[in-house]
């Protein structure tokens, strides 16, 4: 949930709210009366006339939609009124009114948010195709395409002909229509809170499962369409319904509150307003009460509560630069809780939510949350996208040309429809689309390119290749983060900047382990379907996890090229070699008639700088000079010998690198080995471990001169991002 939002339940000022201008030159917005939603929902909506009669349901529509376009043409109302209640007449809710009161206040609803004439006349027009002989046709003939589409959008699917995925595909076609147009989810929205707060002639599990359903898929759309005036009430309704007790509870601490006779919030308010008169900043002062849920979480989080946590002061000003204004002022006049700082104008949420958050502490220890916004934000953040309007509309110097260009359509709606796509089982869409909503919080990630991504908090680098390349990221091979290295395991962080490394093998393969670090639908969906499809390849993988796991190294032999199976041995227990012609560079020794052997610890090749020790059987041992066995030697007493470079002939060298996992990589390395006239004499995979692995290799080379081509063309194959010579570790004597 976000709070931060809005804590009110219906949009504009809480009933008993304290409001007062500041100073007596600010501007003044014309008062009305303010409309009960709830009451209007009901008996209000039929007027003084009879029951069947409605002959004044319309003006309050009329009244609350002119509140917000005074110049609309309201003829498109009187229209769709008429067709509904001609459509709907003798039709009844289960609470016994007439049903044409169902959509008049579900338009109500959509008016008093400020929704433009199109989606309130599809809003009264919601239910006759569902529910009546009116056709989609007849809508469009009559009132044009745009409201026939989102009636179109809104309608349920027959459960006759889709049994029990009618309410999973009714969904799912409704969130394919909201990515056309968010309106339709907008109505789809209202719909459901009024027949939240109608919900109690319903059967008890009835009730229960709707809820459930409005907690786990509508109050996170709405939280993501930034309606936080129609969010926080389904949140209150459905807290109601599921948590009896807890609510009873929670009822009882604001009721008790409401009855203090002190009150820290509006003794606050009243010193903000002191502050900002004397700072000559025009401003409205408001006392926001949390709702329900919100207090209930307060409460669970700081257990007893005070009176300060029961509200917040609400600060509206005309523009952006005196949000700044105003918080300069608090933190000068008045003691500022640093940590609670929040700027929400210069970063808006995913949601479209803009505000500055900052808290003051009384003397009494007490802290006060304060919300500073313009009179534009706090439309938004009550509103979400039903403030802005018809976003298709074209600008008078743009001529329509027939497409829908959504300016609204947020990145976490298009994330979803992607996957939704590739998720044609119901149960498993419904399933996928309660867990995607369930991840409340949005971050944005940077692209090398400047290009932003926008992810579910906990998202890892997975999900950030899925993201970016669809299905393309099963090259993915690995990631920087920040510009280090990271594996495709790693959780990303809101800011972070993210360069994807793509395999160049058409081939290539995702990981089954990859699902563990999948954390949106799209990843988990491709990369379970790629699974699905490929068996055997999917079966290959799970067979050398097992051989990772049992830490059984593996050694490419057979039919990988350049490799000697005779030779292959752990290098750590291999002996030293001989500096015999055939196997290595020329050693020459200062010690007559004695044997040399090149130490396997460093392997050294020309032109390494070398030093020789003198060891049983009349043999000297040639190390690198940097050789961790080299002071070990000297410590304990033994003598140097003299050794350098002779002619240059063949020489044997050990080789580390660092990969990230993919399939095919161990054939693709050896090949690459090869073509540069390497031989393996012996080879080490360990076991990979946070998708990244590490080879061992020892090979013959013609001569030294070879090495930095091989060394080149390793660090060239796809997935290697390190190669580097053998650098012995010190060990205790």
């Amino acid at each position: 949930m976000s709070a931060e939002a809005t804590d009110s339940v219906t949009p504009g000022p809480m009933p008993g709210a304290v409001s007062a201008a500041v100073t007596p030159t600010a501007p003044r917005r014309k008062a009305r009366p303010r409309i009960d939603l709830r009451r209007l929902g009901r008996a209000a909506l039929l007027g003084p006339a009879a029951r069947g009669r409605l002959p004044d349901a319309i003006s309050h529509v009329v009244e609350a939609h002119r509140a917000h376009h005074p110049d609309a043409d309201l003829e498109p109302l009187r229209h769709a009124y008429v067709l509904a209640e001609s459509s709907h007449r003798g039709q009844m809710r289960k609470s016994g009114e007439p049903y044409i009161t169902h959509p008049l206040a579900v338009t109500l609803i959509l008016a008093e948010l400020g929704a433009e004439t199109t989606t309130l006349t599809a809003s009264l027009l919601h239910d006759t195709v569902e529910d009546t002989d009116v056709t989609l046709d007849q809508v469009r003939d009559q009132f044009g395409e745009e409201v026939r589409y989102l009636v179109d959008g809104v309608t349920k699917l027959e459960k006759v002909d889709y049994g029990a995925a009618a309410e999973p595909e009714t969904f799912r076609k409704m969130l394919v229509a909201t990515g056309n147009d968010v309106r339709v989810m907008s109505i789809k929205l209202a719909d459901r809170l009024h027949n939240m707060r109608t919900l109690g002639v319903m059967r008890p599990e009835k009730q229960e499962r709707i809820a459930k359903v409005t907690r786990d898929v509508l109050i996170p759309l709405a939280e993501r369409l930034g309606v936080q005036a129609l969010k926080t009430e389904l949140e209150d309704l459905v807290f109601a319904i599921l948590h009896p007790e807890e609510y009873a509870h929670t009822r009882e601490l604001i009721v008790r509150n409401a009855a203090r006779a002190d009150d820290p919030l509006a003794e606050v308010a009243d010193e903000v307003r002191g502050v900002l008169r004397e700072a000559d900043i025009p401003a409205e002062v408001l006392i926001r009460p949390r709702h329900f849920v919100s207090v209930h979480r307060v409460s669970r989080k700081r257990g007893r509560l005070r009176g300060s946590d029961f509200g917040r002061v609400l600060v509206l000003v005309n523009e952006d630069a005196d949000c700044y204004a105003v918080l300069g002022e608090l933190h000068t006049c008045m003691k500022p809780v640093v940590s609670e700082f929040k700027d929400f104008i210069a970063v808006p949420k995913f949601n479209l939510y803009q505000s500055l958050h900052t808290a003051v502490a009384r003397e009494d220890g007490q802290v006060v949350e304060v919300l500073i916004r313009t009179h534009q934000m706090h439309k938004v953040a009550e509103a979400g996208v039903v403030a802005l309007g018809n976003p298709y509309a074209p600008a008078p110097d743009d001529p329509a040309d027939g497409e829908r260009v959504d300016p609204t359509r947020p990145g976490w709606l298009s994330r979803l429809l992607d996957w939704q796509e590739a998720a044609p089982d119901p149960d498993h869409f419904w399933s996928t689309l309660r867990e995607d909503l369930a991840q409340d919080r949005e971050i944005t990630v940077f692209r090398p390119d400047g290009g932003t991504l926008g992810l579910p908090e906990g998202a890892t680098c997975v999900d950030a290749a899925y993201a970016q390349y669809g299905e393309d990221a099963h090259a993915c091979i690995g990631a920087r983060v920040n510009g280090r290295l990271a594996t495709l395991s790693t959780v990303l962080k809101d800011g972070d900047t993210v360069q994807l490394l793509m395999g160049q093998d058409a081939a290539s393969e995702p990981s089954r382990e990859w699902l563990e670090h999948a954390h949106t639908p799209a990843a988990r969906i491709a990369i379970q379907r790629w699974l699905a499809a490929h068996p055997a390849q999917a079966e290959s993988q799970q067979h050398e996890t097992r051989i990772a796991e049992d830490r059984t190294a593996a050694r490419p032999t057979d039919g990988l090229p350049g490799v000697r199976p005779a030779d292959v041995s752990e290098p750590d227990v291999a002996p030293e070699q001989p500096a015999d012609r055939s196997a290595t560079g020329t050693v020459l020794a200062d010690l007559p008639g004695a044997s040399v052997r090149l130490a396997r610890c460093c392997t050294p090749v020309p032109p390494d700088e070398i030093t020789g020790f003198a060891v049983r059987g009349g043999a000297v041992t040639v190390h690198r000079v940097e050789c961790a066995a080299v002071a070990r030697m000297k410590d304990g007493g033994r003598a140097e010998v003299g050794v350098h470079w002779g002619e240059a002939a063949e020489c044997r060298v050990t080789l580390v690198a660092e990969s990230f996992v993919r399939p095919h990589l161990l054939a693709d390395l050896t090949e690459a080995m090869a073509s540069e006239g390497a031989e393996i004499v012996s080879a080490t995979v360990e076991p990979p471990t946070q998708q990244q692995v590490r080879h061992t290799y020892t090979v013959q080379l013609p001569d030294a001169g070879h090495l930095p081509g091989l060394m080149r063309a390793m660090r060239d194959v796809a997935g290697v991002y390190d190669v580097s010579r053998s650098q012995p570790q010190p060990q205790g004597n």
